[in-house]
């Protein structure tokens, strides 16, 4: 992988060439990996970045305590992000203790083993209906007919989104997560129709509660805020509205792709499918290595050091920004035998699929029902499945925070 020239004014080793990184992800973070654990990459908001490589970096470092989400941690012109209004960012991926378990604590108790496991029928009957609409067309992009209605259905439910106001949703998430090049302001008037439709819907749900999650979080800010919120164990309203943004936003995303990268990874495993197809309840042991193989998540969230700190023999000062590499831990020799190979027998665990740490994924129990829930009905209903384009021409969204597939054309 060749290096390119430092950015004017940017100080530090020469910038790593992402491009490969978008063109042929594996190969290129295998490259990496093995030249050292730690590279100067431009960021997913174009400034220079660290990219941490080896899992036994990644893994300690994402409970690292000197490692923070706080933007505020930012040296001065080292990060810009998505720049959200504060009504958005008031929320856990951008939070550090204290602030981080308040909120935290407020919300966790929605996604409990228990309370998931309530939910599982109705995700079922859900995901039934998704495919009777699809089924007498013998084929379908799996990704916008199933694997990206699921999930924005089973959230919104969740939080009391109206139907009318969903059909929106999933062309923001692409605007925030996927920018267009050649619609530079598509973004932030994503951003825009984003705070307006929280900040409506949360009006709808003071003057009308219902028995939904956002009624219940509005219930805990309003019966507690008192002499404002925002301290002990209150929510302010910017962490509200920042909270049910986070809650259908990253509920989305992310398991979105997780569905249909794991669909993908059967479909190219043969064996595994027919295995699956006979014997259902064996997602539920799949479901960690389907994670590890070809997890959502490419990058964890960016984190900024509190102070110098070394990693591998390489210092890097406080302030600047660190993106740990979930995908190329994932494939990290000495972590993983074999760890190219799909093999869901090997038992192999430790993925940082979900996070890891005080911020590990508040809707993990969530995103692993749903995923067991989805590709259970799919194998059972569909048990001819197979790709409808030749494996070469399928194409992966083009950035290095994520890891999700544009389409995913099958038959069956």
């Amino acid at each position: 992988m060749q290096n390119t020239a430092n950015a004017a004014g940017t100080d530090g080793p020469e910038l790593v060439d992402t491009a490969p990184l978008i063109e042929d992800l594996y190969p290129a973070l295998a490259t990496l990996r093995e030249a050292g654990p730690v590279h100067r990459i431009a960021g997913t908001d174009g400034r220079p970045a660290w990219l941490v490589t080896r899992y036994e970096d990644v893994r300690r470092l994402f409970a690292d305590p000197r490692l923070a989400l706080d933007k505020r941690h930012a040296a001065p012109g080292n990060y810009s992000g998505f720049s959200l209004p504060p009504a958005l960012d008031a929320n856990l991926l951008n939070m550090d203790p204290p602030d981080h378990t308040r909120v935290r604590r407020l919300v966790v108790k929605a996604f409990t083993p228990g309370r998931v496991e309530k939910m599982r029928e109705p995700v079922r009957r859900v995901a039934e209906e998704l495919l009777d609409a699809i089924e007498p067309d013998g084929r379908a992009d799996l990704l916008a007919a199933y694997a990206g209605q699921l999930p924005i259905i089973v959230i919104c439910d969740l939080l009391g989104v109206p139907q009318r106001d969903r059909r929106d949703f999933r062309a923001w998430s692409d605007a925030l997560i996927t920018p267009d090049p050649a619609r530079p302001r598509a973004a932030k008037e994503a951003v825009g129709s984003m705070l307006r439709f929280y900040t409506e819907l949360i009006a709808k749900k003071r003057a009308e509660p219902a028995d939904d999650l956002l009624s219940d979080l509005i219930r805990v800010r309003d019966d507690e805020a008192g002499d404002g919120g925002g301290d002990g164990g209150r929510l302010s309203e910017d962490e509200l509205t920042s909270l049910a943004f986070l809650i259908l936003l990253a509920g989305y995303e992310n398991t979105v792709h997780l569905i249909a990268n794991s669909v993908l990874t059967l479909l190219d495993h043969p064996t595994v499918l027919q295995e699956l197809s006979e014997d259902p309840s064996g997602l539920a042991a799949a479901f960690d290595e389907l994670a590890r193989y070809e997890g959502p998540a490419a990058l964890g969230i960016r984190r900024f050091p509190l102070e110098d700190i070394e990693i591998g023999g390489v210092t890097i000062p406080a302030g600047e920004t660190v993106l740990l590499s979930v995908a190329s831990a994932h494939r990290d020799p000495a972590q993983f035998k074999d760890p190219d190979e799909f093999n869901p027998h090997l038992g192999r665990s430790g993925h940082l699929a979900l996070g890891h740490g005080i911020h590990y994924c508040l809707g993990a129990p969530l995103a692993r029902m749903e995923m067991e829930t989805a590709l259970a009905a799919l194998l059972r209903r569909f048990p001819g499945l197979r790709l409808d384009v030749p494996r070469e021409r399928l194409r992966w969204r083009p950035t290095i925070r994520a890891r999700g597939l544009i389409s995913l054309p099958v038959a069956w």
